[in-house]
């Protein structure tokens, strides 16, 4: 694995970080700012909101950019919103810097994917795409708590400058590690790559995707107050049931993306519908504490599992839009991530209680299992007739050498 692809692992960390770090911060926010606890709870609906927007939107924008020039150029600007937020005097200024740090955010997950992929055989996309979402892991295992333990004892302004380092030293890792890749004679064209939307195939993996992440964080966002009043767990034990949860997450990540690039089909299906019994059994069973627990740390494992697997889906039925594949994979996690929380809440509002929304989201898992059986079984009726202007997958899933090879294969050098 080319130290490149670790160095966009470290990006995403802090990223990442930045991202989820305000689910701890939000009262000294609200607090600071003069404004309800609901409406700080804004900004990280801001978050969400802008990287769906934002990964397809600057896909597009830089599509003929040199890459190398655009990871750069969208992790600077990344900082500079950091910096932004944590100098904020009002309310405003923060929340515009929360959506100008998102749609860099969203830009630079969609370009560095196809950076990644771009590096590496075709046998090892899974695990490169899997060490980028490693770095999304690390950031809820350490980067979140240590964001709250910083707001904690230094304000939470101290956190965005502590993300804000630690972009800096992400930034001189993308300007002198991250080589200058070749490009096609051809520059990319956005009616050329628009065209990936026209295959079915690629509306399944992005429902897969969103109906996965959204069944999974539908129960993860509200995960406090069922370990507190289902479970009867102190709430002391709840930042170390998230730091379980994020450790299960490491796990998963690594097992998924050792075996993701040879059983395609085979991860996601095994993983979703563990993530499903998992969902229901905490449902079931989640008023005992120790199995509250120990469902937390497997449900971890098992939604990570899948993600390198739902990464690399993607580019491979959108292999001839390797950048638009990364916005549209993007937008469709984040569109889980959003919509999950809001039936979760849904749920709840209805009167059915914190256990509930673990059988919303085993709803939804349950739903992104058959969304992947069709895919499933379109990719066995059409393999066969596939054309070269995308790749061609084997009977797993997995993409064949040589198409990959004629779409990324180099003419010349960007700069």
């Amino acid at each position: 694995m080319p130290l490149a692809v670790y160095i966009l692992g470290l990006s995403v960390f802090a990223l990442g970080t930045s991202e989820f770090m305000l689910s701890g911060l939000l009262p000294p926010i609200a607090e600071d700012m003069g404004v309800s606890i609901p409406r700080a709870g804004l900004l990280i609906s801001a978050f969400a909101i802008g990287m769906v927007v934002g990964a397809p939107l600057l896909a597009v924008a830089t599509l003929r950019l040199p890459r190398r020039t655009t990871l750069i150029t969208l992790i600077t600007i990344f900082g500079f919103g950091q910096i932004a937020g944590a100098l904020a005097p009002n309310y405003p200024i923060l929340f515009a810097s929360r959506i100008v740090s998102a749609l860099a955010c969203a830009g630079f997950w969609a370009v560095g994917a196809a950076v990644a992929v771009a590096m590496v055989p075709v046998s090892s996309r899974a695990r490169a795409l899997a060490v980028m979402i490693g770095g999304l892991s690390i950031a809820n295992v350490l980067g979140v708590p240590a964001g709250a333990f910083l707001g904690e004892h230094f304000g939470w302004r101290s956190a965005f400058w502590a993300v804000a380092v630690a972009t800096a030293i992400a930034l001189v890792g993308v300007v002198f590690l991250i080589p200058a890749l070749p490009v096609p004679e051809d520059r990319p064209r956005l009616g050329q790559e628009a065209r990936i939307y026209r295959d079915p195939q690629v509306w399944l993996s992005v429902s897969v995707v969103a109906l996965a992440a959204g069944g999974v964080f539908c129960t993860f966002s509200y995960l406090a107050p069922l370990l507190t009043d289902v479970a009867g767990l102190d709430d002391g034990w709840v930042p170390t049931v998230l730091a379980l949860f994020g450790i299960g997450a490491l796990i998963g990540t690594a097992i998924g993306g050792r075996i993701a690039d040879a059983h395609l089909f085979g991860v996601l299906l095994s993983g979703t519908a563990a993530s499903t019994v998992l969902l229901v059994a905490l449902a079931l069973l989640g008023q005992y504490a120790v199995l509250a627990v120990t469902l937390s740390f497997l449900l971890g494992v098992s939604c990570f599992y899948t993600a390198p697997a739902l990464n690399a889906r993607m580019f491979n039925v959108a292999a001839a839009a390797p950048t638009l594949a990364g916005a549209t994979t993007t937008a469709a996690f984040n569109l889980g991530n959003s919509g999950g929380p809001w039936i979760g809440g849904a749920v709840i509002d209805a009167g059915f209680g914190f256990a509930s929304t673990a059988w919303a989201g085993a709803g939804l898992t349950a739903m992104a299992i058959a969304a992947t059986a069709v895919s499933l079984r379109l990719h066995r009726r059409t393999s066969p007739r596939a054309s070269t202007s995308r790749v061609v997958t084997g009977a797993d899933g997995t993409a064949d050498r040589a198409t990959v090879d004629r779409a990324v294969n180099p003419v010349r050098t960007d700069t």
